[in-house]
């Protein structure tokens, strides 16, 4: 075998005492893929950071890595993304310090499967969603030219067509010579694209070796006959009519959007990345207030703005975002906010809001000895459930779920859909779920809308098996 690119031996990364990584050893290869597995907070992303030379505060580090340029597609893209800067600012000044032009920048676009590469340009990276900035992140480390990518979750949030484009790409990259470190929840890609896996639990390898003998997951996928039964809808909670959204610069974004959702009922808004899903349930929440139409709750309009909405509307609907990351204080530990939203919206007592906060990170998975540290200490997947945990603090009576399931591993992902479940029949709460994952909406949605280009395109019962 060819000499490796990057090389990590024994490394070990230690914050106040806890062992993130302990001895991990990997290669990546020119023209190969090494894919890292293992549950949400398993080591994965500290291990990948370390081939950028990135650790945490205050961290004690042991072991060598050795590694290249390396070029990194994060699990949150818009973390990698300058939200003040148009996305054609970034990638051509990207491209002017490698000798690049305009060309060169398209053709980036292109293989990274975004079609429309002069719109993209013009666009913020809040307003594209959450695939089309993770797949602008894939377009900027094809630009610099990296001989190494570290591609974290790179298909997660994805709709299947896009999901198996990305797939391509990081497999040309590969016959290119690019070496590829592959962080994925998703045994399929793993099984597809991997060379060599290898496995991580509690920050140790567990088991390495060849793709033809892939690590079990642990737990396991839900199927079609693990569907629970469906709470029977109340009356109607939330209605959308002949709305219209568009973004910054007039570009328009949903076409004459009608629907409902009932009480206790879960409508999954299905559809490729960049169809309208995210910005239509940013609309209903109030993050969104470019619109004309009406959006109400219980008969009664609510305002476009958050800023505008009473402390009970605030709490009656709440958003659960894909890029968990970005919606938390990284200086405040993730227990206080999570309480805080209890506190806040409700005025419960102090001592109440930390209990029910405790509770809540419990029930989906999360220890108090994990929460009680700041986010920069939690994996995406941690802080996407920590984030579930805080939106239901609230009480809500419609909870829009964005992406809620993608980062988590098999285990936690049922876990989640269990408490989203179990909630809908204790309390009556009604779910929009925005989501990729036939497996989620098949498990958890009484109906199905699909977007394309903003547009309600078809309607129907959950997505059936095959």
């Amino acid at each position: 075998m060819t000499r490796p690119l990057a090389e990590v031996d024994g490394l070990t990364v230690a914050v106040a005492g806890r062992r993130l990584v302990d001895g991990v050893s990997l290669r990546v290869h020119p023209g190969r893929v090494t894919a890292l597995v293992g549950a949400s907070g398993s080591g994965k992303t500290t291990t990948a950071l370390a081939l950028l030379g990135e650790y945490p505060d205050g961290a004690e580090v042991t072991g060598r890595v050795a590694a290249p340029a390396v070029g990194y597609v994060p699990q949150h893209p818009a973390a990698a993304l300058n939200p003040a800067r148009r996305v054609g600012a970034l990638l051509h000044d990207i491209a002017r310090l490698h000798g690049h032009g305009t060309a060169e920048v398209h053709r980036a676009l292109h293989r990274a499967r975004l079609d429309d590469p002069a719109q993209v340009l013009r666009r913020f990276p809040h307003q594209l969603s959450g695939g089309q900035q993770q797949r602008v992140v894939l377009a900027q480390a094809l630009l610099l030219g990296a001989p190494v990518v570290v591609a974290d979750e790179p298909t997660t949030g994805q709709d299947p067509l896009t999901k198996r484009r990305v797939v391509e790409e990081l497999s040309a990259l590969a016959r290119q010579g690019t070496g590829i470190l592959l962080l994925s929840h998703d045994p399929d890609v793993v099984r597809e694209l991997a060379d060599e896996v290898v496995e991580l639990r509690d920050g140790r390898v567990v088991t390495s070796g060849p793709v033809d003998r892939p690590p079990a997951g642990p737990g396991g996928a839900r199927t079609a006959t693990d569907v629970p039964a469906r709470t029977a809808a109340g009356p109607r909670l939330l209605s959308v009519r002949a709305l219209d959204a568009s973004h910054p610069g007039g570009a328009q974004a949903l076409h004459g959007i009608d629907l409902e959702v009932r009480r206790g009922e879960c409508l999954a808004l299905l559809g490729r990345s960049g169809s309208g899903k995210t910005t239509l349930g940013r609309c209903v929440a109030g993050l969104h207030s470019r619109y004309r139409g009406t959006v109400t709750l219980d008969g009664r309009p609510l305002a476009r703005s958050l800023r505008d909405r009473s402390r009970a509307e605030l709490a009656a609907v709440q958003y659960v975002f894909q890029d968990a990351s970005a919606s938390f204080d990284r200086h405040r530990p993730v227990d206080e906010q999570v309480a805080r939203a209890a506190a806040r919206l409700h005025g419960t007592a102090r001592r109440e809001a930390a209990d029910t906060a405790r509770r809540l990170l419990a029930d989906v998975g999360l220890p108090a000895a994990l929460t009680a540290r700041r986010p920069d200490a939690l994996s995406g997947g941690e802080l996407q459930r920590a984030a579930l945990a805080r939106a239901l603090a609230a009480r809500p009576r419609l909870l829009v779920c964005d992406e809620v399931t993608s980062g988590l591993d098999a285990a936690n992902r049922s876990a989640v859909l269990d408490l989203l479940a179990a909630l809908r029949e204790r309390t009556g709460l009604a779910l929009l779920l925005i989501t990729h994952d036939r497996d989620a909406a098949r498990t958890l949605a009484d109906r199905t809308a699909v977007l394309d280009r903003g547009r309600i395109t078809a309607r129907g019962g959950p997505p059936v098996s095959g």
